[in-house]
């Protein structure tokens, strides 16, 4: 495949050129509207109890309340005659609103307590928009410019779930654009001084900037037939500029390292794609794989990440082995222009491999491989420790800026009313009408529960135990055509006690099908449906990851190793996430975050994915490079010596590039997105630092010649169908060591 891809670019550079000129501009023609096609939802799980309870309830018109009016007084408050006259006409005008169902105020409900503030100067309005959440979007970019502001001597704020997810697209949208203005020149910056051009830093942006642009063409073609996340935008643009950096980097070096052998430009380029072509390749191929695992979890925004993270790192590699080096050809010796730095200076010039920092490194590791190898993992283990404490939960408005107008009403709602009727479990009774004897009784037995205000449904209310208000036109909204369903209102606003009553009502003996759904059962299910998927993820993560990497390295010993390594490598970033976005250690130098005392239950699976995927993409690199000084020397120990120091340099650069631009991530004004920001970057820096430069060393020169150990069987199938960066067969098993422990001893 390499042969025919260098074939093609040798003989058809200017033309490769051209065919990506055309396909980035008409990606980016396409994602100018992408927006408009993706979902600012998708972080519950639509198959589980919850997810169907509230599906019952759309269906009938009853799904949970989404708009909410925050209407403030004059003197008088809102019991004032002319404010009650003016709040009923509000109330009626949204009524009438096409789309828009379930519409319910302080003056139109007979004053209830709960939709008044305490001071009595704010009421509320709640109301459903119906339809998916791209319809709710659109229909509430009308109707919010035409409820706001002052009405007749009350002012009226728009707030609500819609309007959450509304702001969160649209703050991702800025996100996006804001991350990638941050990035592009902080990278051109450090490109310019490892390469000591200016046209040869351009390079690897050139190829991310048509990486990018072809992956958000392809989310547009995905969007039309599949339902995608907005967060996927940034996974593209982030993503795809640090991999792509990455990979061009890793070609560029082997291009200049072959230049330096003598080597024409021509036959440069065939021999980087033969051999650092073959690692970018497979490189993506474990990345894709790696967030293949995403698609075992049936949240859309789960999903969406592991579908545009395959989509972006496919490209990234597509771009980096057709795109440059059809580049590199066309430009020539026009690639060294605009120096920096004076005349171009090699760094390995007139200086052997034993001299060099990595070499050097690796030697000293290799002397000492049991007390840097504890000393690390004990560190790296410390570093982890906050994740015991974990508390998973679900993303609420305490999430967006303090700008966000859904933040602004729902902390005035939190803070003046009692929240505790927005926190009210719905119990779906499929089949069930207000004509079946039992359903009085279930009613009056939830009511008993601990923590229950009251329940409310078809034949009435209820307080401990006994019926406190029968039916009336009210309560016919509970109603669901062939059933019903009932309103359990917990007697506090805490979250943590709403789902506390969730669990116990789903304990609550009934004597017909119920299904439990609202905000918090919602979070309960999606938490449990991630822990449930996710040994089966990480079980074909892993098996994915043995037999790619079996068939990289020809041993079975060291796909193993590799897998330990990367889990150690994102100790720091589990512990971290839990130590400043739940315990709120440092979190001012992120700027406006609010610390809830738990985690997004999404974010660990999501981010596990990023940072297991990008430390399996360094793990290649290094055992690619290593591989191949193995089957030279076949010498373990000079394997890894030489071997870090041929790749470590741009390894390092790759690694301080891609964590430059995962800090773009911080710039988000959606807190729980400013995890990644903090947590890749440390994953990533990480593996460059403690992992490659000590961690695998040690532990490569304790196994010895284990480490590249295989069984005969494996072997030949190795050699039949192994990938190398090398043309030269490995060595056999009971090949001796050329220089045993060569530096070492």
């Amino acid at each position: 495949m390499m042969e025919y891809l260098s074939r093609l670019v040798l003989r058809r550079s200017r033309a490769v050129l051209v065919v990506a000129l055309l396909l980035s501009l008409a990606g980016g023609a396409a994602s100018a509207t992408l927006f408009d096609k993706l979902t600012a939802g998708g972080l519950t799980n639509k198959g589980s109890e919850s997810g169907r309870a509230t599906r019952i309830l759309e269906e009938n018109d009853q799904g949970q309340p989404n708009l909410t009016l925050l209407v403030s007084a004059g003197p008088g408050g809102v019991d004032a005659p002319a404010a009650a006259r003016e709040g009923a006409r509000l109330t009626q005008r949204l009524a009438a609103e096409e789309h828009v169902v379930n519409v319910v105020s302080y003056w139109t409900a007979g004053r209830p307590p709960q939709l008044r503030s305490e001071k009595g100067d704010k009421a509320l309005v709640g109301a459903t928009i119906r339809g998916d959440e791209t319809a709710v979007n659109k229909l509430l970019d009308d109707l919010a410019p035409r409820y706001e502001g002052e009405r007749a001597g009350l002012e009226v704020r728009v707030g609500g779930y819609a309007m959450f997810q509304k702001e969160t697209t649209e703050i991702s949208q800025e996100d996006g654009t804001k991350g990638e203005t941050i990035a592009f020149p902080l990278t051109l910056v450090v490109l310019v001084l490892v390469f000591g051009s200016v046209v040869a830093a351009c390079l690897p942006l050139a190829v991310a900037l048509v990486s990018m642009l072809l992956g958000l063409g392809v989310l547009w073609v995905m969007a039309g037939v599949t339902e995608l996340s907005v967060f996927v935008v940034s996974v593209v643009t982030l993503l795809g500029l640090g991999l792509a950096i990455d990979y061009s980097l890793l070609i560029v070096n082997r291009y200049r390292e072959e230049q330096r052998n003598g080597a024409a430009p021509e036959q440069a380029v065939r021999t980087t794609l033969q051999t650092a072509g073959r690692t970018v390749l497979f490189s993506a191929v474990t990345i894709a794989l790696v967030l293949a695992g995403l698609l075992f979890f049936p949240l859309e925004a789960v999903r969406s990440l592991g579908v545009g993270g395959m989509v972006t790192a496919l490209l990234s590699a597509a771009g980096a082995l057709t795109v440059l080096p059809a580049l590199l050809l066309t430009l020539g010796p026009r690639v060294e222009k605009g120096r920096v730095f004076g005349r171009r200076r090699d760094g390995r010039a007139g200086q052997s491999l034993e001299n060099g920092f990595w070499h050097r490194l690796a030697t000293f590791v290799m002397r000492r491989p049991v007390p840097v190898a504890t000393a690390v993992i004990a560190f790296l283990l410390l570093l982890g420790t906050p994740f015991l404490g974990v508390r998973l939960g679900m993303p609420d408005e305490r999430s967006m800026p303090q700008s966000s107008q859904a933040r602004q009403v729902a902390s005035v709602i939190r803070a003046d009313f009692d929240s505790a009727e927005q926190n009210a479990a719905q119990v779906v009774v499929p089949g069930v009408d207000k004509g079946d004897g039992d359903l009085p009784g279930y009613a009056a037995a939830l009511s008993e529960l601990p923590g229950v205000a009251r329940v409310d449904g078809p034949t009435g209310s209820y307080v401990e135990g006994a019926r406190a208000v029968g039916a009336t036109a009210a309560h016919q909204r509970f109603g669901l055509g062939d059933g019903s369903y009932l309103s359990v209102v917990p007697a506090s606003g805490d979250p943590e006690a709403a789902q506390r009553l969730v669990h116990d009502v789903r304990a609550q003996e009934a004597p017909f099908e119920v299904l439990v759904g609202g905000m918090a059962a919602d979070s309960i299910d999606t938490t449990e449906t991630l822990l449930d998927r996710l040994p089966y993820a990480l079980g074909a993560v892993m098996a994915a990851m043995v037999v790619l990497l079996f068939l990289l390295t020809g041993s079975v010993t060291l796909p193993l190793l590799a897998l330990l390594l990367s889990g150690l490598s994102l100790t720091a970033t589990f512990g971290a996430l839990v130590w400043i976005f739940q315990d709120g250690h440092l979190v001012s130098l992120l700027g406006d975050v609010t610390v809830t005392g738990t985690i997004a239950s999404t974010i660990p699976v999501m981010l596990f994915a990023l940072s297991f995927g990008l430390a399996m993409d360094y793990q290649v690199f290094m055992l690619a490079r290593i591989r191949e000084e193995y089957a030279r020397t076949g010498s373990g120990t000079e394997a890894v010596a030489q071997g870090l120091e041929k790749i470590g340099r741009m390894v390092t650069a790759a690694a301080v590039l891609i964590s430059i631009v995962f800090l773009a991530f911080t710039v988000s004004g959606i807190s729980y997105v400013k995890a990644y920001g903090i947590g890749l970057p440390l994953a990533v820096l990480m593996d460059a630092t403690l992992i490659r430069g000590a961690l695998l060393p040690a532990l490569m020169r304790l196994g010895g010649r284990a480490t590249w150990w295989a069984p005969e069987p494996l072997r030949r199938l190795h050699g039949r169908f192994g990938l190398r960066e090398s043309h030269e067969p490995p060595p056999g098993p009971a090949a001796p060591d050329a220089a045993p422990y060569a530096g070492v001893r």
